[in-house]
């Protein structure tokens, strides 16, 4: 078992689905010439109705029931599945998306990783579903006999010994084959796939095209060299939706199917964003962008979304929106935030950065402010509110909580001396010099201030204490 195919029989319609408000409203894509559409797929509840894949749209409309029909988009399907692939990319380097309506990965080594193939594959159908996408997972040693399986199989895993068994039992229709040979077969006589794999290849050279016997050879194992996917170094979905979109609300549900995708993306490339935009596309008006940026890199989807969702809120729209399309264009590498290993926070406890930005996202940029520290001595220039992902690090010397914006007279009258004089010379360079001794005292109300009077002369009367902060 080196090899999983991942086959996707219902892709079209999935895709319809996933981006519909409820999933359980009948659906049926369509597919051919406008003036004969035909029924590509139909979801469970349009085929209670009797519709059928293959139907005309016509006898569709014939038979009545409210349905909603969608005409088939193959580039966005595609698009769906190279998604998938990427995320398919985090269990695996080699992935390919050569075969037809699936996905195939090594799994020999990954296993190794993710632990052994029972364990694997269904970590691999709970990603799938965590996607709404219908799926067959089959493991073989090569990647064609692991593709033909599935037509046929959900679940199955065959080695070597087994795969000449497992792939004589498939009918000729579900060989994979193109229509003709298949066709030429049955007149034949022949059912299974294992008939034409007995039949000498001498005689198949012959009678068939040199496709046939390159195709048996591939299902056994041979020379059939597969082009590995890559994910791109930026990530860009879109979502059209069948009505405008007016409120800001109802924005929110492709919103979080975006960030989502978005999220399973960097977490197959083991990266993270720290800026994306939103791209609200309007009937007569250039595209409105709505920014998201955060102060480190994030990808865990629920962050992703908090802050996309708060962003859209505050946006004013000029327009209605006809269409969402999330682009990512910086990924830098993603570093988990270390945590003790006995640590005794509670689970639903938020870290500070994710905090941090729900709340920017929220309040505005403006109303969340990191605290850094400027090297210098005066204490009305040492803080610094600047937004800062790496404050530098704090004086050690005793300083109050609380600083006044300005220092004020001390109306309070003082019990005790603490702590002082403390004398703090500076700003000379730059005119705004100050010259005080600074003292902890505590006032006749138990409260600890910080008071400091300016340097006097020889001879000059003694200043009042200045306050100029509180303790704790």
């Amino acid at each position: 078992m080196d090899w999983a195919c991942l086959f996707l029989p219902q892709l079209a319609l999935d895709d319809v689905l996933r981006d519909a408000e409820d999933p359980d409203t009948p659906t049926a894509v369509l597919d051919g010439a406008p003036a004969c559409r035909v029924l590509y797929a139909v979801s469970p509840s349009a085929r209670q109705q009797g519709l059928r894949p293959g139907m005309t749209l016509a006898a569709a409309q014939a038979i009545g029931g409210a349905c909603r029909f969608v005409v088939l988009d193959a580039e966005k399907v595609e698009r769906t599945r190279e998604r998938i692939a990427a995320w398919a990319y985090g269990f695996s380097s080699q992935v390919s998306l050569d075969l037809p309506h699936a996905i195939v990965l090594e799994v020999r080594r990954s296993r190794r990783l993710f632990g052994e193939w029972p364990r694997f594959e269904m970590r691999l159908r709970e990603g799938l579903r965590a996607q709404r996408v219908r799926h067959r997972i089959v493991a073989a040693p090569n990647p064609h006999a692991a593709r033909v399986l599935a037509n046929v199989h959900d679940g199955l895993a065959v080695g070597e010994r087994d795969l000449d068994r497992a792939l004589g039992d498939v009918p000729i229709e579900r060989a994979g084959l193109s229509p003709d040979m298949a066709q030429a077969f049955s007149r034949m006589g022949l059912r299974k796939l294992g008939q034409v794999l007995a039949l000498p290849r001498a005689s198949l050279n012959k009678r068939f095209p040199p496709a046939l016997l390159r195709c048996l050879d591939r299902l056994r194992g041979g020379a059939g060299p597969l082009t590995m996917y890559q994910p791109p170094d930026r990530f860009e979905a879109r979502m059209e939706f069948d009505a405008e979109i007016e409120s800001s609300l109802a924005l929110l549900f492709p919103v979080r199917r975006l960030t989502a995708d978005l999220a399973a993306f960097l977490v197959s490339r083991d990266d993270g964003v720290q800026r994306f935009s939103l791209w609200m596309e309007h009937e007569f008006l250039p595209p409105s962008e709505v920014r998201v940026g955060l102060l480190a890199p994030e990808r865990d989807a629920a962050m992703l979304f908090e802050l996309a969702r708060g962003r859209v809120e505050q946006a004013a729209l000029p327009a209605p929106v006809r269409a969402v399309r999330l682009e990512a264009r910086e990924l830098p590498r993603f570093v988990p935030a270390a945590r003790d290993l006995f640590d005794t926070r509670a689970q639903q406890g938020m870290p500070w950065t994710q905090l941090r930005e729900r709340l920017r996202a929220r309040l505005g940029d403006a109303a969340v402010q990191d605290l850094g520290w400027n090297a210098d001595h005066r204490p009305e220039r040492v803080a610094d509110n600047a937004l800062s992902t790496m404050p530098r690090q704090p004086p050690v010397l005793p300083r109050p909580g609380w600083l006044l914006p300005g220092p004020q007279p001390l109306r309070e009258p003082i019990a005790q001396l603490i702590a002082g004089p403390e004398r703090i010379e500076a700003g000379w360079w730059d005119g705004g010099d100050v010259r005080r001794d600074y003292y902890i005292v505590e006032t006749l109300h138990g409260q600890r201030a910080w008071v400091y009077r300016p340097l006097r002369r020889y001879g000059d009367p003694v200043p009042p204490f200045v306050l100029h902060g509180w303790f704790a």
